[in-house]
């Protein structure tokens, strides 16, 4: 059973609260990480195992795992909660079709239906928007909308003073087993970048944003909607900045060279 209590103390809140506050309050307590696949752990999405690994033991997780977690907890509050699942346009190539390797939520609740997702490693949604195409949003100085394009929906940011395809799904809901095989292919794939990359993050309250990643280099990012900063880092000093700056503690540089389990 889910343990909403929990769930709810994790991201310091407790009652019944709404919608928004507990969409904000997830994404600036949880932290962003793929620590799993990237040191040969297949994700799973049992739900006993995501309630274990990131409220018991106050890890972060991805994509899946967040809106999993979320979407059990909205459930537990009373609201109806429709998956779907996304490919992601940030930063794709050229003429390149990802995966839709994405989860994003649809929630019901309160006489209206929203976006919702806490998952998105790279600057997620602070809170809730209306579902499906609409005005701009602006959170903590970030701004999205979702414009709609060929029978898709898509999330767009505002970056460097132009509108950038975020992620792109199909409005038609998706079941738990499409969620379960996209996710097996995600966390076990040798080809998939979160088997072969590292990417943690956080989101602030106040807007800010860290990432530290190896995807292009292993670095440091601090962001804001106004500025942006990439320090670069060594191999040794990742499982310092996981415990410092991400409070993931317990980990180390394993005989590879990657990260893995201290101990």
């Amino acid at each position: 059973m889910f343990d909403l209590d929990a769930y709810l103390a994790r991201i310091g809140l407790a009652g019944r609260p709404g919608l928004a506050e507990v969409h904000r309050a997830h994404v600036t307590s949880i932290p962003f990480e793929n620590l799993d696949p990237y040191s040969g752990r297949a994700v799973s999405l049992d739900i006993d195992d995501l309630q274990q690994k990131l409220v018991v033991e106050r890890r972060g997780g991805y994509c899946f795992e967040h809106n999993l977690l979320l979407r059990e907890a909205l459930q537990a509050l009373g609201a109806e909660v429709d998956m779907f699942l996304a490919r992601v346009r940030l930063g794709a190539p050229s003429g390149v079709t990802r995966p839709r390797s994405h989860l994003v939520l649809r929630i019901r609740s309160g006489g209206g239906d929203w976006h919702a997702d806490v998952g998105f490693g790279n600057g997620t949604l602070l809170d809730p928007i209306p579902f499906g195409p609409g005005a701009e949003y602006e959170q903590a100085g970030w701004r999205f909308r979702v414009v709609e394009e060929d029978h898709e929906l898509v999330l767009q940011g505002f970056q460097s003073g132009e509108w950038v395809d975020v992620y792109a799904f199909p409005p038609q809901p998706v079941a738990r087993i499409d969620v379960e095989t996209i996710n097996w292919y995600v966390s076990t794939h040798p080809s998939s970048p979160f088997v072969t990359g590292l990417i943690v993050a956080r989101q602030g309250e106040d807007g800010g944003r860290l990432v530290l990643s190896d995807w292009s280099e292993l670095s440091l990012t601090e962001s804001t909607p106004r500025n942006s900063s990439t320090t670069p880092v060594e191999p040794e000093e990742v499982p310092h900045l996981l415990a410092d700056r991400f409070g993931l503690s317990g980990w180390e540089r394993g005989v590879d060279g990657r990260i893995a389990r201290a101990g």
